[in-house]
């Protein structure tokens, strides 16, 4: 008798399956094709990006070769055309050395494209501290320091990744413009900073032996 109640059941269940399917089959495949769709869909998209990474990768190292071998004109046009067309990250890398090729001819535009790199939001903290390093470098010999401490103190500032290098720009800018207050703050910043690259150290004690001696009070 229990197994006539259970062939009974057994029929009930797939009757009852397929009035589910009957009804609601088309959505079921619907989901699933968009499902595997999707997924697709989104395998093409990263074959797509890891392609075009790949190309942008071989052509930054071709301008890079370029710009070795002394072709800088040709080296800015390479590093432009990556600038325009790039994936982001290559994009960014491609604004900084069009911006280091153009300053072989112009470096006063090419503190200009620095500049304008530093002041983008969208780009990370970090590489705009070193987009303003770089003018900084370009501008030194030719402005004020008031004009450097403006461009470079926040990336003097403790933790700052090229802080090492913005603090021997200003403590040589204070230095030409015969402030040696301004200097020696600096070179102190440097000479207490643990993590100050020897060789920079060393420049720094050599330009703190031409300051002269503190007053005594």
């Amino acid at each position: 008798m229990s197994e006539l109640f259970n062939e009974v059941d057994e029929e009930v269940r797939r009757d009852q399956l397929k009035k589910l399917w009957d009804q609601y089959s088309i959505y079921i495949i619907a989901v699933a094709i968009l499902i595997i769709a999707s997924v697709g869909g989104w395998r093409g998209y990263q074959y797509l990006e890891a392609k075009k990474a790949a190309e942008a990768g071989a052509a930054f190292d071709r301008a890079t070769e370029l710009s070795e071998a002394n072709k800088h004109a040709e080296a800015e046009a390479a590093f432009a055309d990556l600038a325009a067309k790039a994936p982001a990250g290559y994009r960014l890398l491609a604004r900084l050395r069009t911006a280091a090729e153009v300053a072989n001819r112009d470096p006063q535009a090419a503190a200009k494209m620095f500049d304008e790199i530093a002041a983008d939001s969208s780009v990370g903290v970090a590489e705009r501290d070193l987009a303003r390093v770089r003018a900084a470098q370009l501008l030194l010999e030719g402005t004020t320091y008031p004009n450097m401490k403006t461009r470079l103190e926040a990336a003097a500032a403790q933790g700052a990744t090229f802080r090492h290098t913005a603090r021997e720009l200003l403590a040589l800018s204070a230095w030409r413009a015969n402030d040696a207050a301004a200097a020696r703050q600096w070179l102190d910043l440097i000479a207490n900073d643990g993590e100050t690259p020897p060789s920079l150290r060393s420049r720094a004690e050599a330009l703190q032996a031409l300051l002269p001696p503190v007053a005594k009070s």
